[in-house]
């Protein structure tokens, strides 16, 4: 990398904190607790349904279409309705469980710990910039045994806008103390994460752990975060 950085910017979710992983085992749970096996044949089919439903409305919740509680709800109540099961009650209680248990898994992406550790040692300031919900990310940090790692922690609730507005990074800047031109950007998200940064004049480096062809030639690309260690 060219730049001399100062300030090293993480997403969260699927950057370092293994969402798919933490998420399923949470569903599968579901499955089992709430005896959906009755009515749907495999977790499986409930959980492929549900990820569909549930991408479909962050899409609407990150465009301002959608509050976070229409989503909350109408995630698990239009999951049960493509099994032919209409009952709110149950989609609540489903949805606190998630909320509840989700946030508390442990899982991190391979190397998270070891890498950031390392950047650590080097003396980076580390920090976070997430559009995940303000009540359940500060438990993901702190039962991972991540959340010492950060100086600043921006979270879109509070920012007031959502990542890819230019708003939450340059917030996050002035409260790390940072410049565009010392600062760098890592994340999963290409528009949220990359584009975000890109438009602020950060340096971004996409992370690309499902191995996706990026929507346009980008800076600087990884597959696994240890590939940090040797361009940092």
């Amino acid at each position: 990398m060219e730049r001399k950085y100062e300030h090293i910017f993480f997403d969260l979710d699927r950057t370092l904190w293994h969402f798919e992983e933490n998420s399923n085992k949470v569903l599968r749970d579901i499955y089992q607790e709430f005896g959906l096996q009755e009515l749907i044949p495999t977790a499986e089919l409930f959980i492929d349904h549900y990820k569909r439903i549930n991408e479909e409305l962050w899409v609407l919740y990150r465009e301002n279409k959608i509050t976070k509680d229409t989503l909350r709800w109408k995630r698990f109540g239009d999951t049960l309705r493509c099994f032919q099961l209409e009952d709110s009650a149950l989609a609540d209680r489903i949805g606190d469980y998630y909320i509840y248990h989700s946030p508390r898994q442990t899982e991190l992406l391979p190397y998270t710990r070891e890498v950031l550790d390392y950047l650590h040692g080097k003396g980076y300031k580390l920090h976070i910039i997430s559009n995940g919900f303000e009540e359940v990310q500060y438990i993901k940090m702190q039962e991972s045994a991540i959340n010492h790692y950060f100086d600043v922690v921006v979270l879109s609730e509070k920012a007031g806008v959502k990542k890819p507005h230019p708003y939450i990074f340059k917030k996050a800047l002035k409260l790390a103390g940072a410049l565009p031109v010392n600062s760098l950007m890592i994340g999963d998200d290409f528009y949220a994460d990359i584009l975000g940064a890109k438009r602020i004049g950060m340096d971004q480096i996409y992370f690309n752990f499902d191995q996706e062809q990026a929507p346009e030639p980008i800076r600087q690309e990884i597959r696994c975060l240890s590939e940090l260690m040797s361009l940092l």
